[in-house]
């Protein structure tokens, strides 16, 4: 999968700070709300990916790895793909993903966004 491809779909779970300015989640949530994507966010607003009502088409990961790998864990719904921003990355995510396979793309949503 491309990052390209990801930016095609439309149900987003952003995971991160979605709630402070200074944050790249905060920043990647409110440019997907404006080009018109459905994104709910886990992290400061929802505890666990669990919690989303979302078909989870993306599950963009903005957090700190050890967080990450943690909530990638303990979720029990389908994940169609994952986008895992520049530090959100580790070798176990990456394990897990493709244990699980799911795809993924090491990439940024906003310069995905720039690609529409």
């Amino acid at each position: 999968m491309k990052l390209e491809d990801m930016m095609k779909k439309y149900n987003f779970i952003v995971v991160g700070d979605t709630l402070n300015p200074e944050k790249y989640a905060y920043k990647i949530k409110e440019a997907l709300l404006h080009y018109g994507y459905h994104v709910e966010c886990v992290g400061k607003e929802l505890a666990s990916i669990n919690d989303t009502t979302l078909e989870i088409e993306v599950l963009d990961l903005c957090i700190h790895p050890a967080k990450g790998i943690q909530l990638l864990k303990e979720c029990t719904k389908k994940i169609g793909s994952v986008l895992i921003q520049p530090g959100a990355e580790s070798e176990e995510i990456i394990s897990f993903l493709k244990q699980e396979n799911i795809p993924y793309v090491e990439g940024c949503a906003l310069i995905g966004l720039g690609m529409k």
